[in-house]
């Protein structure tokens, strides 16, 4: 293949611009808010969960304790018929008044229980509460640090992208002057070589591989046409001779 030694030249141009493309993809995937936002991410996860069994232990101690407090009720109302009853002096019977008197005094007993079961639930309740709370409080103080690193890394976004299109925008006009059989060439090498499709030519050391040229090699470089599109024997890349190639 054939080319202008200025087209060539030209070619280390879009092979600077791939580079630097290829270094703001990187970037941009490197971004250390992306490992902050993960790991803040599962944490808040892991809250969120917590939140959610203290809020059920929370409810269900709600319900446990206005069950209790009805059971409570239901045994005062009970003492307080039978209180009447025997304060009305209906019940003028020895025995029945004897029997009435013991369940005053069983039924005074099941309140006081009753009324323990209230207190436990009740300080259970407010356990849940107080956790329901604080881990409010953690998950919010979390959900602020994800949204701050993630308005960090959305801001650094927009600063890589614009540099992406700025950058792409001058590698289309430098690569429109370029023959397109040897940007054809150049792309397809740098597809095969790790985004390096051609290198500079510097004192018989190839820029691409790092790789000084044979004696051989060299002299064959030396001879060729300026217009020829030589290859590193190495690693196939272009090789764009300068006046620094040492010729």
């Amino acid at each position: 293949m054939n080319a202008a030694p200025a087209d060539q030249i030209r070619l280390l141009d879009v092979q600077a611009l791939d580079v630097r493309l290829q270094q703001l993809a990187h970037k941009r995937r490197s971004l250390p808010e992306h490992a902050e936002i993960e790991s803040l991410t599962k944490d808040h996860t892991q809250l969120r969960d917590l939140l959610v069994a203290a809020q059920t232990e929370e409810s269900d101690t709600a319900r446990e304790q206005t069950k209790a407090e009805q059971d409570v009720d239901q045994v005062r109302q009970r003492a307080v018929r039978d209180q009447q009853r025997m304060d009305s002096g209906a019940i003028t019977s020895p025995k029945d008044l004897e029997n009435l008197q013991r369940e005053i005094a069983s039924l005074a007993k099941r309140q006081g229980d009753l009324e323990d079961i209230v207190l436990e639930v009740m300080e259970r309740r407010e356990s849940a509460q107080e956790r329901v709370a604080e881990l409010t409080e953690r998950v919010g103080a979390v959900q602020g640090k994800v949204d701050d690193a993630t308005a960090r890394r959305d801001a650094a976004f927009e600063e890589i992208d614009g540099e992406v299109a700025t950058v792409t925008k001058e590698r289309e006009v430098i690569a429109a002057s370029v023959p397109a059989d040897l940007l054809k060439l150049y792309d397809k090498l740098r597809d095969q070589q790790g985004g390096i499709g051609a290198a500079k030519l510097y004192q018989r050391t190839c820029q691409g591989c790092r790789q000084e040229l044979s004696i051989t090699d060299f002299n064959d470089v030396r001879k060729a046409a300026a217009d020829t599109v030589v290859r590193c024997e190495n690693c196939g890349r272009i090789l764009v001779r300068t006046s620094e190639s040492g010729l």
